[in-house]
């Protein structure tokens, strides 16, 4: 009995030890050439597609197994690591970053008699690939990223112009996509700061919904910090939060583009690490199918049931890229994927994850953006996640997002996969309503003109409003959305654009006595995700403005991003704005910031304030 006991107690000490020996965790640090921590680095086994990332700190933990002999780090705009492993538990990396080489200087100069400085893109203080820092790592002559142009909203006269309406927008690729310059060492191109997504990239502290409808709505006024002439007003929605587990069921599509324009690391790879944690997530009841498109289109996995993650992933490990992009004939298979499987009142959807780079079939933006709009009213809608540099193609894939009534982010690490596809599962693929329309009517007695920030993609006429035969937005479960309106005040004095009187109008006594003390009305129209009729909030404003100090951090950190956005643009519009008084705004509002959300846009303008070359003594 004894001896058995023994043999017993030996087995569980041999298996214990033997789980030790299998895994071991290495630990360390990744700083730059300068000694500054990087965040955001992806660090796998080499081989292995799953991995970890570096904290704000720069610190990471993995574990590996004995057999691991090399890990790899990746971040964009670095050169990536190797090292080996060997029986070390403590690797601290440092990274530099990369340069833009060109291996055919003497056939330029051959051909054109011009040196290759000659052939670069000027170099100019803060413009975006024309900087300095944006000469490093990209040259206009090799990079074909491509975004839609913007021309800013200005400011509109309350008595010709009374109405501002426009559909609302919950993308936030701009920001992290801006983020990814940056951190990159380049400014990005005006084109590609979208100020409206910059700011809802941001979670916001806005009441929970209750009543009939589905959001809330918020409201708040304060002096512009940018023109204290000026006002600046807050208005906020947010959706009603539905937990995890109480989502209908869904029927997903991974629609993913494994063209050769995907091989690099910040593509393919990443991506898979992203689906990875989207995989994760799924419950039995959910069903998966995914679609591939490279030269051609194919089916790689048939509607696959949730919790059958180790089919789904191989799936995906399996995938690798070549080819050409056959992007349009790769959305008509998902789209008949998903109509085949489709789920009555669930959630029906693409998820398209690519670069945008459509080059073959059907590619034109015309061409892309009449395929999604007669997909749309089949009850599937669009999630677009854009992944890489270099050939990125920005105004496809918001083209896609929006016609097809879904979202779109910009995925640059595994943390913004987390931030998308795990944090935010519900509002990235459950719709809680969609067409979502805003309309506000100023009150010519306090307001005498207005500019909206932001939104010049999503504007309406003002008769659209009340047709519900136009599409808008869509607003998904616990989702945020936030516009800023800068307002000149009546009599103030300042000059405004405006028109001539209108000599055929009648003019109409006005009711100023009953409406003295509203600022405006706030209506939104919105649809039930499966309905055809719209419904109408509306909301009278009678705040009394603040200094930007006595604001809530609401509105101070949304004036921090706009003025950040503003500066990044070099915009008409941008005033007094400074780097250092978003950076103190930011800071003063930073809040709890759980995430560090908001403790990186401060370091994101702490970034730009030194490539600029300024002095950066106020910020830390």
């Amino acid at each position: 009995m004894k001896n058995s006991f023994k043999i017993y107690v030996i087995l569980i000490l041999a298996t214990v030890m033997i789980a030790f020996i299998e895994t071991r965790t290495i630990t360390g640090k990744v700083s730059d050439d300068q000694g500054t921590p990087l965040s955001d680095v992806i660090i796998k086994v080499k081989g292995d597609p799953a991995g970890t990332i570096t904290d704000l700190k720069g610190n990471y933990k993995i574990s590996i197994g004995q057999e691991d002999k090399v890990l790899v780090y990746f971040l964009t705009g670095y050169v990536t690591v190797e090292q080996k492993i060997g029986d070390r538990s403590i690797i601290n990396v440092t990274m530099k970053q990369e340069m833009t080489v060109v291996e055919d200087m003497v056939m330029l100069q051959s051909e054109n008699k011009m040196d290759f400085a000659s052939k670069a893109a000027p170099m100019s203080a803060g413009t975006g690939y024309g900087s300095r820092a944006n000469f490093q790592r990209y040259n206009n002559n090799f990079n074909t990223e491509g975004y839609a142009s913007v021309n800013e909203n200005g400011y509109k006269n309350v008595k010709n112009n009374p109405l501002s309406t426009f559909s609302i927008d919950v993308d936030n690729a701009s920001y992290s996509n801006i983020r990814r310059f940056i951190n990159s060492g380049s400014l990005p191109p005006a084109e590609a700061v979208r100020i409206e997504e910059m700011i809802n990239y941001f979670k916001y502290d806005y009441p929970e919904p209750g009543g009939e409808h589905p959001f809330s709505v918020y409201t708040e006024l304060a002096a512009c910090p940018w023109n204290t002439k000026h006002l600046l007003l807050q208005v906020g929605l947010r959706g009603k939060s539905i937990d995890k587990s109480s989502l209908p069921a869904s029927n997903l599509v991974f629609l993913i583009d494994v063209s050769g324009s995907m091989s690099d690391q910040n593509k393919l790879p990443l991506l898979k690490s992203a689906f990875g944690l989207l995989v994760n997530e799924l419950r039995p009841q959910d069903h998966v199918a995914i679609v591939v498109y490279a030269g051609a289109a194919g089916l790689v996995l048939e509607s696959t049931p949730g919790n059958k993650k180790e089919v789904i992933m191989s799936a995906i490990d399996n995938l690798e890229a070549g080819g050409s992009t056959a992007g349009g004939a790769g959305l008509k298979l998902a789209y008949r994927e998903a109509e085949e499987n489709f789920v009555k009142g669930g959630n029906n959807r693409i998820i398209l994850a690519t670069d945008g780079d459509f080059n073959v079939g059907e590619s034109s933006n015309g061409g892309m953006e009449r395929l999604i709009e007669e997909k749309r009213e089949l009850g599937v809608f669009i999630t677009v996640l854009g992944f890489g540099m270099g050939n990125y193609k920005d105004d496809k894939m918001e083209i896609i997002a929006d016609k097809g009534n879904g979202n779109y982010s910009y995925i640059d690490n595994l943390q913004e996969a987390r931030r998308v596809l795990v944090r935010e599962f519900g509002g990235t693929l459950f719709t809680i309503a969609k067409d979502v329309k805003f309309q506000l009517e100023f009150n010519p007695a306090k307001v005498d003109s207005y500019r909206l920030i932001g939104y010049e993609n999503r504007l309406l006429n003002d008769e659209d409003f009340n047709d519900d035969t136009k599409d808008a937005g869509e607003m998904g479960s616990g989702h945020m959305v936030t516009a800023l309106y800068e307002i000149v005040p009546a009599g103030s004095g300042e000059r405004i654009p405006s028109v001539d009187p209108l000599k055929y109008q009648v003019s109409h006594k006005s009711q100023e006595e009953d409406y003295s003390d509203e600022l405006l009305t706030i209506k939104v129209r919105y649809k039930q995700p499966d309905g055809n009729t719209s419904k109408l909030l509306e909301k009278p404003v009678r705040s009394i403005p603040v200094s930007i100090e006595e604001v809530s951090d609401n509105l101070k950190f949304a004036a921090a991003v706009v003025e950040f956005g503003m500066i990044l643009r070099e915009s008409e519009f941008k005033g007094t704005s400074t780097l250092e008084g978003a950076a103190r705004l930011a800071r003063l509002s930073r809040g709890e910031d759980e995430d560090g959300y908001r403790a990186e846009m401060i370091r994101l303008i702490t970034t730009v304030k030194d490539m600029r070359g300024l002095a950066d003594n106020d910020i830390r």
